[in-house]
């Protein structure tokens, strides 16, 4: 599997002595796979957990506070809320596809994934990347249409398109993922040691000989549900750009009070993915602590900024947030 996709050298496939990569079995025979990219775990593991406890905890409240509004809110039933909506429920099943295992191994005396569950959480890791994507492209849709096409917004944004929209954001990426992770599956392991904290494409530095299959469908799959939504999104800013420059000034208002926050995310995600690309590409050429430290803020700083970025930047849903607030501290 391969979002980010890298041929394995013979240098990359790691010691064949057991007493450094450690392949450990049970009496089913099950391959589990060290995970070797915590720094001092030791001697800092109740300090980690608690800093992402925390983390995860805001993660999950900041994110499901916004959802819960847009459910319940009548006003915010709209397709750019709605987007919204989708955007953040994405960060909550990124973040529990890591987090919850991530804490586990801070309080555990090894940090080891068995491999079958690691190629779900590459499968995961990246079929929700890719549906982050898609669906930053479907809300640059629904502002372009807002604002370039508004005569005809309520005809294709109807119901079903938006259904639709939404929809493909996560079924196109499951699709594309399942033949690289089937493929994975079946390819021989030479190296059971992973330099990370999780399970991501690093994983191909693993198996003894990479597959050129595999490696072609990869690179189809990274322009499919990354490149191309991204030069979507890019065209589609663009054209608002132009419409509302030539517009007037309430045009130019409404753009950027809706498209700011649309592009601060997609800059905020974009900088996620360059982090997982350089830490694969040129994992040998950082430290472990580095490595450590971006991959940490890779995981953390998109799903705590999303609700943040529309909580505050979005106005129809700011003021809900005050109401709720002051009705929560004015009962104590």
């Amino acid at each position: 599997m391969s979002l980010t996709p890298t041929t394995p050298t013979k240098e990359d496939y790691g010691s064949n002595d057991p007493s450094q990569n450690r392949i450990l079995t049970t009496d089913m025979n099950v391959t589990y796979i060290s995970l070797e990219g915590h720094v001092e775990i030791e001697k800092y593991r109740y300090f980690y957990f608690f800093m992402m406890l925390t983390v995860y905890i805001l993660i999950v409240c900041s994110n499901c506070t916004i959802v819960s509004l847009i459910v319940i809110q009548k006003n915010l039933h709209e397709p750019m809320y709605i987007f919204i909506a989708a955007l953040l429920i994405n960060s909550v099943l990124f973040s529990t596809n890591i987090y919850p295992k991530l804490l586990a191994d801070f309080l555990s005396k090894e940090q080891i994934i068995s491999y079958e569950a690691c190629l779900l959480q590459i499968f995961v890791f990246y079929s929700l990347s890719g549906s982050e994507f898609l669906l930053l492209a479907a809300m640059s849709y629904d502002r372009y249409v807002s604002i370039c096409k508004p005569l005809q917004y309520a005809i294709l944004m109807k119901k079903m398109n938006v259904i639709l929209l939404l929809g493909s954001a996560w079924i196109v990426p499951f699709c594309h993922l399942v033949v690289p992770i089937v493929g994975d599956a079946n390819l021989e392991l030479c190296s059971f040691s992973l330099k990370g904290i999780f399970c991501n494409n690093s994983i191909n530095y693993l198996f003894c000989a990479g597959s050129k299959a595999l490696l072609t469908f990869g690179l189809v799959t990274l322009f499919n549900i990354a490149i191309l939504p991204m030069l979507f999104i890019i065209f589609t800013y663009a054209k608002i750009l132009i419409v509302a420059y030539k517009s007037c000034k309430e045009v130019r208002r409404k753009a950027a009070q809706t498209c700011l926050p649309h592009l601060l995310v997609l800059i905020n995600y974009s900088c996620l993915v360059t982090y997982d690309m350089i830490i694969i590409r040129l994992e040998s050429n950082f430290s472990k602590s580095a490595r450590f430290i971006m991959t940490l803020q890779m995981i953390m700083y998109n799903p705590l900024c999303n609700p943040i970025i529309y909580g505050l930047k979005m106005t129809e849903i700011y003021k809900h947030l005050k109401k709720l607030f002051y009705k929560i501290r004015h009962n104590w």
